[in-house]
């Protein structure tokens, strides 16, 4: 399934610079891993998922609020003190329905609190890409800025590229070849998660995980409180998920 959106203008943007400059609808893309993980949670039944820049928020949070979870990591790793990582495969079958999850990683959630320009903030990755399109597709924005957020804010990273790539292609009734972007993914940035030396904080699995393409129907919108931003789970009905079992 393609959508095709009237003319606008689509910006592939880098870092978070490229952050700090998004202007109109504006997709924050972390593939590995944390809007994958983000998914993957709110497929779980996650109530909300509350995203902070700063480590030292999430604790604060959390001590005010002790029923809440902590996900995310630092360095690739947990944090001390956290129930998660930022893995999708580490994550719980149950245990997460209703819950609050306080997520902080290096790379993704640092976007969203940049993006203080954007009239509006989703997070992107391959497992929903069809949703954000059709999302975008039924409100016809002028602007869209397509963020990769890249290594810890550091350089960019192919699986962030290639997901941009992907969703512009949504866009404008584009092809894509999906196969070759993941092996372009799988010789370049995400060849960690093949090291036997990485797998207990970066293992195999969460590589096919956040590269199953189009298996959930919804977005994960950004909406503003007084005390913080959350991540709120939109259906977009359009779409019927996949299976997310996933063989490897």
């Amino acid at each position: 399934m393609r959508y095709f959106c009237v003319p606008m203008e689509i910006q592939i943007l880098q870092l978070l610079e490229g952050a700090r400059n998004a202007r109109g609808v504006t997709v924050i893309i972390d593939v590995f891993r944390a809007f994958s993980t983000a998914c993957y949670a709110f497929s779980r039944n996650t109530e909300c998922i509350i995203p902070v820049a700063d480590i030292g928020e999430a604790y604060r949070i959390r001590q005010a609020n002790p029923e809440f979870l902590l996900m995310g990591e630092r360095n690739e790793m947990k944090p001390p003190g956290f129930d998660y990582g930022n893995s999708p495969f580490m994550l719980p079958a149950y245990g997460l329905e209703g819950k609050t999850i306080v997520h902080t990683t290096s790379s993704g959630t640092q976007g969203i609190a940049a993006a203080t320009n954007a009239t509006e903030v989703l997070t992107g990755s391959f497992v929903n890409a069809h949703a954000i399109a059709g999302y975008i597709n039924s409100i016809q924005p002028k602007i869209v800025s397509l963020v990769c957020m890249g290594y810890a804010c550091e350089y960019p990273t192919d699986e962030d590229t290639q997901c941009a790539i992907y969703i512009r292609n949504l866009l404008t009734g584009t092809s894509s070849n999906f196969e070759e972007m993941k092996e372009i993914i799988r010789t370049g940035t995400g060849r960690r998660f093949f090291d036997p030396d990485k797998q207990s904080w970066s293992p195999e699995a969460d590589y096919h995980l956040c590269l199953q393409p189009d298996i959930f129907n919804f977005i994960l919108k950004a909406e503003h409180h007084p005390e913080y931003t959350v991540l709120k789970k939109v259906m977009i009905p359009e779409k019927q998920p996949q299976d997310e079992t996933v063989q490897f």
